[in-house]
């Protein structure tokens, strides 16, 4: 049995007196603050990156950013989120990539035309690998970590002086033909690159630098909200498809990464999805979050869960079209102290398409599928789901209402 030791630091004040987190987000913190202090040492430096920033403070005047390392050849594993889960990375080596990439900003106007600064933020963007940089700051980064729930963590920053391109961005021609037409509206142009392979991350890239959409409506769009407007747009695109599916079987997927696991029960119907979030804490009733939509799908933004709405409903969306079926979704997030600190919603997406990789496990009705979500969730994380099954506004509606989808 591990000892418990109260922390130097918090004075034992997490949950019980004892912190019983087998990595502690203080201490991770002061590690990667000495490994940036090591490395950032200049105020000119060589480096690549397919990364833009763009801050949402102070809108419509704000500042755009390049997130690179210094001395770094080849960034790509320093913005790849989809490669940290598929190769299983953990907090740390994800604070590390990320804390090591200076955000070199310069200010602009959401609608305030393309400056020099811009354009080369939006060609490095374009890029599918990371282009090589040469950055010259107007000062030493201030050494600091920013670390939000919404976006990845991000390291020091300081004000641009110049920035030259040394290489050429290679472009995919999906990307250049949507990009390069600005007659073409950006949900078109988001849907024609996610069925030519372009994954959420770059699409939302391109998005953030003002590269989609029609040349009047073209502007710069804060990351956090290109996150959740690219994941919201794919959804609601592949949801389109997915009404012409036959309907699932009941079945249930268990899984997650980084202290963010999921339990997804399909139920045979028309489409409707309902996602509820909680810190599961052994023993304890928990405290939930949710939000949910019908088969005709949402007309405002799920405020009560934000970004993570989203961000699953895409991976189940995802997971819909290759089975070819559809259904109702119902999506409970439990969120374990093993997640130290927040990485960003892509970790909700993931650690969904992680789940949805599980082997399913196939019921006969309904209710038996009810029986082993309580069972499930009191063995494997300890807390009652009792409360959160009969607040479920979906399963209130697949047991009571019929609609002309359901025949």
């Amino acid at each position: 049995m591990k000892p418990q030791v109260k922390c130097l630091e918090c004075k034992g004040r997490y949950p019980k007196e004892y912190c019983k987190m087998d990595i502690c987000p203080i201490i991770s913190r002061m590690h990667t603050y000495k490994k940036i202090d090591e490395n950032i040492t200049k105020e000119e430096f060589d480096s690549s990156s397919r990364s833009p920033f763009v801050s949402r403070f102070g809108y419509p005047n704000i500042n755009v950013g390049v997130l690179a390392p210094p001395g770094v050849v080849d960034a790509t594993d320093y913005d790849a989120p989809k490669d940290w889960a598929k190769n299983n990375y953990q907090i740390p080596k994800i604070l590390e990539l990320r804390s090591a990439m200076v955000n070199s900003r310069f200010p602009a106007l959401v609608k305030g035309g393309v400056t020099r600064e811009l354009e080369k933020t939006q060609n490095i963007t374009l890029g599918k690998a990371p282009v090589a940089l040469d950055v010259k700051l107007k000062r030493r980064p201030n050494l600091n970590i920013t670390i939000k729930p919404e976006v990845a963590p991000m390291g020091p920053q300081a004000d641009l002086d110049r920035m030259e391109i040394i290489d050429n961005p290679k472009v995919p021609k999906a990307v250049d033909k949507a990009v390069s037409d600005d007659e073409l509206k950006a949900v078109t142009a988001i849907d024609e690159m996610s069925h030519k392979g372009i994954d959420e991350n770059y699409l939302r890239r391109l998005l953030s630098v003002g590269l989609l959409g029609v040349k009047k409506d073209r502007k710069l769009v804060p990351t956090r909200w290109a996150i959740t407007a690219t994941d919201d747009t794919i959804g609601k695109l592949q949801r389109k498809k997915i009404r012409d599916y036959k309907h699932a079987d009941y079945q249930a997927f268990l899984g997650g990464y980084l202290g963010n696991f999921y339990l997804i029960m399909l139920i045979p119907s028309i489409f409707r999805y309902e996602l509820f979030e909680m810190f599961a804490v052994e023993g304890i009733e928990p405290k939930f979050t949710t939000d949910w939509e019908d088969h005709k799908g949402r007309k405002n933004y799920a405020k009560t869960t934000a970004g993570g709405y989203y961000a699953t409903r895409l991976g189940i969306s995802e997971k819909m079209i290759s089975l070819k079926r559809q259904g109702a979704a119902l999506a409970i997030r439990f969120i374990t102290d093993e997640y130290t600190i927040g990485l960003g919603v892509w970790v909700v997406r993931e650690a969904t398409r992680k789940s949805l990789l599980s082997k399913p496990i196939h019921f006969a009705s309904l209710e038996l599928m009810i029986q082993y979500a309580k069972m499930i969730a009191k063995r494997k994380y300890g807390v009652p789901i009792e409360h959160i099954l009969k607040a479920s506004k979906l399963l209130e509606e697949v047991k009571n209402q019929k609609t002309l989808g359901d025949y």
